[in-house]
């Protein structure tokens, strides 16, 4: 069996969210089925880069430069709700979030590219993969999709190596995504002012749409010594703002799936997040929900989490357990089934 999917997200070490799906659905389906051949297919931009990364045994490299591509393919999976302008046997395609449809959260003329790729996609699509159920929605609801098409596979989580001595926590709280309006960070950064002196604010990520208002947010906060922006961070640096976080706040706006949510759960930190988009779906009753709009309810949260020492163990306890319904292997298995349902259509 043949299938081709875009991998063209899935290299480099800087992965978003989308990036991250790419490469763990990939790896997954290459150990599990061994006997099928996977096409991976990257643009023009990024396809001399895939030689930098070794390939398993099973996987073949093909340049996707339309309106040339894999049309040998049983089947192509377009992994970032794209698909390429060519004919083909079958397609499915994964839908990550809409947000870029339902907010002020991106410049008109990306708005206008990724409408159009989108619906593109949706009507094209044999199968819709949704990472959501609220995402399923949405794809049902602003792109017509029929919901017999539709399909939800959950992303999943890797569960870190423990060190056999973690370090103390300290008084830190965690946000981990891009510096940009959608996230909400304004409303956190003013939230945050409410927690006594001795309680810092680290915000891990690049900077992205709206920033500058952001910016301006922390320079004028009576708070701004305890507030710092490391950037962009590596695994590694990660791995050590997660190992020493108290509390992790991903107030977000909107959300298709959340995967810092279950990251922080998956580190033993507390959680609090909106009560809007995927995040309650994905925190399954495992974090602390507030009203994402509301600056008092964001800063009364915190300042629970951070007095409340029997609440926080509770939090953490809930999403320990949380994070074990999710795995990066069922995410592969349930997208496999997807194809097989697909190719034994008749």
């Amino acid at each position: 069996m043949r299938i081709a999917l875009d991998a063209t997200y899935s290299l480099g070490e800087n992965l978003s969210g989308v990036g991250v799906y790419s490469r763990e659905i990939i790896a997954g389906l290459a150990a599990a089925h061994p006997e099928a051949e996977l096409l991976l297919c990257y643009r023009p931009h990024r396809f001399l880069r895939s030689f930098s990364e070794r390939l398993p045994h099973n996987c073949r490299r093909r340049l996707l430069h339309e309106p040339f591509g894999p049309r040998s393919a049983a089947l192509f999976h377009g992994m970032n709700q794209r698909l390429p302008k060519l004919r083909l046997r079958r397609a499915v395609s994964t839908f990550h979030d809409l947000f870029v449809l339902t907010g002020d959260y991106s410049t008109p003329e990306f708005r206008r590219r990724f409408e159009a790729q989108a619906r593109d996609a949706a009507a094209r699509s044999d199968l819709v993969i949704t990472v959501s159920e609220f995402t399923a929605s949405q794809v049902e609801q602003l792109l017509g999709v029929e919901r017999s098409r539709l399909r939800v596979v959950h992303h999943g989580v890797k569960v870190p190596a423990m060190p056999a001595q973690p370090a103390a926590r300290r008084n830190v709280v965690l946000h981990v995504g891009a510096i940009q309006k959608r996230k909400n960070i304004s409303r956190l950064v003013k939230a945050f002012a409410a927690l006594p002196p001795g309680w810092r604010l680290i915000l891990a990520g690049s900077f992205g749409y709206g920033a500058d208002e952001i910016l301006r947010e922390i320079e004028n906060s009576p708070r701004r010594a305890d507030i710092i922006l490391p950037g962009y961070v590596s695994e590694a640096e990660l791995a050590s703002l997660y190992a020493q976080a108290s509390i992790f706040a991903f107030p977000s706006l909107d959300e298709g799936f959340g995967m810092p949510v279950l990251e922080a759960m998956a580190w033993g930190i507390p959680v609090l997040t909106s009560n809007r988009s995927a995040l309650p779906e994905v925190s399954g009753g495992a974090a602390m929900l507030v009203d994402p709009f509301d600056v008092d309810a964001i800063a009364a949260g915190l300042v629970e989490l951070a007095s409340n020492e029997d609440l926080r163990e509770e939090l953490r306890n809930r999403g320990k357990a949380r994070v074990a319904c999710f795995s990066w292997e069922n995410a592969a298995s349930r997208t496999w089934s997807a194809y097989l349902e697909l190719l034994n259509r008749h």
